[in-house]
């Protein structure tokens, strides 16, 4: 690369010494290792501009001045200063770390895009990026904040980009990087980065809203100055020491309150708030107590934050009071530790040493948090990403162990979120539960301050419909993880049964087969293994006459016969084999069986209304089924009865089918339109055909009863 010099700041461009300046925490030998990568950055950069015709050298020192900002090491400001030159230009890692040391150069690669990969499109690229930054973030802290600090830099200076592409940077970081900011406590950076977008998304609306807030401000200022002094006198009083000061509302929180609740700009700048900053945790008390005694609180509004911390590590005691006038007045009261957490998160524990317990308590938690991102690797890099997004709710409810952990859990978190928060399997074989000593079924929402227990069983297995009610990404990639691998088992076994009916139907005995005709099947697919053809098999995606045929051809086998086999089911096999729901075949049925890409064996009645077009238009696409006696399982069946319009008939036809020994499932009713006779129409449970017709015999001698059938689809 011919570098071009005059497009790089010199050394001593101001904007570079006030950079220096900014490095007075640091050793000498530090701060030379950071003008070494400076130097290194601006002649890798130096022939770039930005799209706004700045040197591109200006923005990894601007992000540079932020990591500094916030007193971080000189490894992450030599990463901030070089976080682009892997993307961008033709240096290497091995360079960067032969020259700057390993954890910059692991730094720097955990911030570069996987531009050299091909992605299908630009959201899987989305998603793979996003899936290196977080793994790399769960390694080392400091990724995310420089690629943190990266964004906000690029959302300030994006006014000579399209409209689109602002827009959709700025909806990604509203999505997902303020979030995160978030979830690290970094409070600040949070509201900035919102404020920033909504000003990118929506131009006109921020200005509006910014023209009404000033003025606002203007006509507010004489209550909340007195509002301000009362809080002031009244700590005084009790001999409290303590800084208050009024807290702004941002522009786009305003918004977003005005769009969510539906609210005029005049109801939700009618609530005033305050902080209350003193210098130890029983002052945060004592404060509440006097604020309680000066303006009446407002029941069910109080929150302690400080002796229950939120996940992210921020800490206040939270109160509403009702002021002068009836004004709603909320306060947030907090140490001086805190109020640091609060605004600077994670980067609290480099920016304030003093505050280096809390910090550190803040780090291991954030830590946790990474560690479960860890667990969501089994999935694609989409169902990664979705994970995540479901991840950074900011709302939580505090819950406890049976042991008094407290274990924090997002808004409209389940049990089953809560027992894979425990451990993993806990959530594999959980079964029920007891919040507050009482039983509740797996899908019951935690609220604040439930006691949680667990109760589990061995034969309890991840079911598809908890996907339905999981707000956790944790628990949401462990179910999937899990059904995943009990289907590929299932088909695997289902698929190795086919491929033997169909070797047997042809004359063949498969053990008669050599190894190497297995092995040539298995090479010339692109499979690892033999198990891999039979999951094809089972899940629907090779015939098993194709493969048993291409098997035989391999070893020149001729068929001694070509016969016809009928696989035998129990209809309890799991995933692989579906009995389907337009007919809903029991044993005792006639019944025939349907293999379908992705679905494995679907078995119908052999009489069902739905397959006649298809059974006749792909018949290599049905094979013939039959049932394998199995005792204790029962099967969903729908049936209708008419009936005459009495008091009490409903009751007398459920108690038959009870004392039929079948269960209700479901059970809806129509009546005519001059009410003389109703239609039930049930979904009840039978071990086989007999029962069911043991069950419609029972109605029968119902002498209100004028039909009953059984009801199939189509």
């Amino acid at each position: 690369m011919d570098p071009q010099p005059s497009l790089a700041p010199p050394p001593e461009d101001p904007a570079y010494r006030v950079f220096l300046d900014s490095l007075d925490y640091l050793l000498a030998a530090d701060v030379a290792r950071i003008e070494d990568a400076y130097a290194f950055a601006a002649r890798a950069h130096a022939s770039q501009k930005r799209v706004s015709g700045e040197p591109y050298i200006t923005h990894p020192l601007t992000v540079a001045g932020a990591i500094a900002e916030w007193r971080m090491d000189a490894d992450a400001i030599c990463a901030a200063l070089l976080h682009d030159v892997l993307e961008d230009t033709d240096a290497s890692k091995g360079e960067l770390a032969e020259r700057f040391g390993k954890d910059v150069a692991e730094l720097v690669d955990g911030l570069s895009k996987l531009d050299k990969m091909e992605f299908a499109s630009y959201q899987e690229a989305q998603a793979e990026n996003f899936r290196k930054m977080l793994m790399a973030m769960a390694r080392d802290l400091r990724v995310v904040l420089i690629k943190l600090a990266d964004r906000q830099h690029n959302l300030h200076t994006m006014s000579a980009m399209r409209a689109d592409k602002r827009a959709r940077i700025a909806r990604e970081t509203l999505e997902i990087y303020a979030p995160i900011a978030l979830r690290l406590g970094l409070s600040k950076l949070y509201r900035e980065m919102q404020d920033t977008c909504f000003q990118l998304i929506h131009p006109h609306r921020a200005d509006v809203l910014a023209k009404a807030l000033k003025a606002a401000r203007g006509n507010r200022s004489e209550l909340l100055t007195r509002i301000l002094d009362d809080i002031k006198d009244k700590l005084a009083s009790a001999g409290l020491r303590a800084e208050v000061f009024g807290r702004e509302k941002s522009l786009y929180s305003i918004f977003r309150k005005m769009k969510d609740k539906q609210l005029s700009f005049s109801q939700v700048l009618d609530i005033y708030g305050f902080r209350v900053v003193v210098d130890n945790v029983p002052t945060c008390y004592l404060a509440l107590g006097a604020l309680h005694a000066l303006y009446k609180p407002v029941p069910g509004k109080f929150k302690d934050y400080v002796a229950i911390p939120k996940a992210n590590g921020y800490q206040s005691l939270h109160t509403a009071l009702i002021g002068p006038y009836g004004t709603p007045v909320e306060v947030q009261i907090r140490t001086r530790e805190m109020h640091n957490v609060a605004q600077e998160g994670v980067a609290a524990h480099w920016l304030y040493k003093d505050s280096e317990e809390s910090g550190a308590d803040l780090q291991v938690k954030t830590h946790k948090w990474l560690e479960s991102l860890l667990d969501m690797q089994g999935s694609d890099s989409a169902e990664f990403f979705e994970n995540v997004k479901i991840d950074l709710f900011p709302d939580e409810v505090y819950v406890f162990t049976p042991r008094g952990k407290i274990m924090a859990m997002p808004a409209g978190a389940s049990v089953v979120d809560f027992a894979y928060a425990v451990h993993t399997d806990i959530g594999h074989h959980c079964s029920a539960a007891r919040i507050n000593h009482e039983l509740a079924p797996l899908r019951t929402e935690l609220r604040n301050g439930d006691l949680v227990e667990i109760i589990t069983s061995l034969q309890a297995t991840p079911n598809p419909a908890w996907l339905t009610y999981v707000k956790t990404g944790r628990a949401r990639s462990k179910i999937r993880h899990f059904l995943r691998t009990m289907r590929n088992e299932e088909s695997a076994r289902l698929g190795e049964r086919l491929l033997r009916q169909e070797l047997l139907s042809l004359g063949v005995v498969p053990i008669s087969i050599p190894a190497a005709a297995w092995d040539e099947l298995v090479k010339s697919g692109g499979h690892k293994s033999i198990e891999e053809v039979y999951t094809e098999i089972g899940l629907g995606k090779r015939l098993p006459s194709v493969v048993a045929r291409r098997l035989l051809a391999r070893e020149s086998l001729t068929p001694e016969k070509s016969g016809h086999m009928t696989l035998a089911i129990h209809g309890t096999e799991g995933m692989a084999i579906q009995l389907a729901r337009c007919c809903q075949p029991i044993p005792g049925d006639p019944i025939v069986g349907s293999i379908r890409k992705g679905s494995g064996l679907v078995v119908h009645t052999d009489d069902c209304p739905v397959i006649r077009k298809s059974r006749s238009a792909e018949p290599q696409m049905w094979i013939d089924v039959e049932w394998e006696p199995e005792e204790g399982k029962l099967f969903d069946v729908r049936i209708k009865v008419e009936v005459k319009n009495t008091r009490g008939m409903l009751s007398r036809v459920a108690a038959a089918i009870a004392e039929a020994g079948s269960n209700i499932e479901y059970v809806s009713m129509d009546a005519d339109p001059e009410r003389l006779f109703s239609l039930l129409r049930f979904t009840i449970q039978v071990a086989h055909r007999n029962h069911l017709a043991a069950v419609m015999r029972g109605l029968r001698h119902i002498p209100e009863v004028s039909r009953i059938a059984r009801e199939r689809e189509g």
